[in-house]
């Protein structure tokens, strides 16, 4: 199972160098991986009562500036988005972009995908919140079209590419594409076209500190989807997150045996929403969760 951290979006700040110095701690540690959750438009809460979610007080960098960023301050820490929302951006543009990020990394980008919650997003970057689902298929048909040929010549019910492609290609061909969320609808959806699955997507849940009835029904359910599907169990991917709290490392330890047991291939920590008061502090909560589960 890979050990991964979850880069701190809303608290670590805007300082270069912060961000830097955070992304090589983890990979001096040892992670495998750093996620990053996306979001491009943040909403204002004053005219929305009741508004549930991320809005204009939690800051977020953009994932393929920062990831292109951290591709040169790392050697080894593999990057994942977790997850990018898919639907409201431009196919074709997220292909150039993930291309030139897994190209400036030597071939360390993970493309975590999923449909969002923010429909004010949407509708500021001009795309339909209430087709997403149906569209996010057609649209890793044709990032994978884009990622390993040179030449493509794609007509379908919301895109048409004749005779163009991406140069450079990525360093992946392709690109591993998983998926984050817990709906059925989703799960049935990884289990088709993906090649890994988010629990709990990009939103730190309640549920998401720790293994429960939910998480190992989720996977169950996955499971079948993957049979039904006539795919490999063993080669698709799963990751699990662990918010660091108020729990200590022997809870650490005990959620972390109960993801092994579970299934899931990769497990990263949070550190978001702990009271953490300094980017320092963020390193040194990564710092004890890997001695502890390490």
């Amino acid at each position: 199972m890979h050990l991964g951290v979850v880069f701190p979006q809303t608290e670590i700040g805007t300082d270069p160098v912060v961000i830097r110095d955070f992304a090589q701690a983890a990979e001096t540690l040892g992670f495998h991986h750093l996620v990053a959750y996306d979001h491009v438009l943040s909403a204002s809460t004053a005219n929305r009562p009741g508004w549930l979610g991320y809005d204009m007080d939690d800051p977020f960098h953009e994932l393929f500036v920062l990831f292109g960023y951290l591709a040169g301050c790392t050697k080894r820490l593999e990057l994942a988005t977790g997850v990018i929302i898919l639907p409201q951006r431009q196919t074709a543009l997220v292909a150039k972009q993930a291309a030139e990020v897994d190209v400036l990394s030597g071939g360390r980008l993970r493309l975590g995908v999923g449909l969002g919650w923010n429909s004010v997003e949407y509708e500021a970057l001009g795309e339909d919140f209430h087709n997403r689902g149906a569209r996010i298929a057609e649209q890793v048909k044709v990032l994978r079209a884009l990622w390993t040929q040179e030449i493509v010549t794609f007509r379908g019910r919301w895109h048409t590419i004749v005779e163009a492609g991406l140069n450079p290609l990525p360093v992946q061909r392709p690109i591993p594409i998983w998926m984050g969320g817990a709906a059925d609808a989703v799960l049935r959806r990884a289990a088709r076209i993906a090649d890994g699955w988010l629990f709990g997507g990009g939103l730190p849940n309640p549920y998401t500190r720790g293994p429960s009835r939910k998480p190992r029904e989720s996977v169950e359910r996955l499971r079948v989807h993957l049979g039904e599907a006539g795919r490999d169990r063993a080669s698709f991917g799963i990751e699990a997150r662990i918010i660091v709290g108020k729990d200590g490392p022997d809870e650490w330890r005990r959620l972390a045996e109960e993801w092994r047991e579970i299934g899931a291939t990769h497990l990263s920590v949070s550190t978001m929403g702990a009271g953490l008061r300094t980017p320092d502090d963020h390193i040194e909560a990564i710092r004890r969760f890997r001695d502890a589960v390490g």
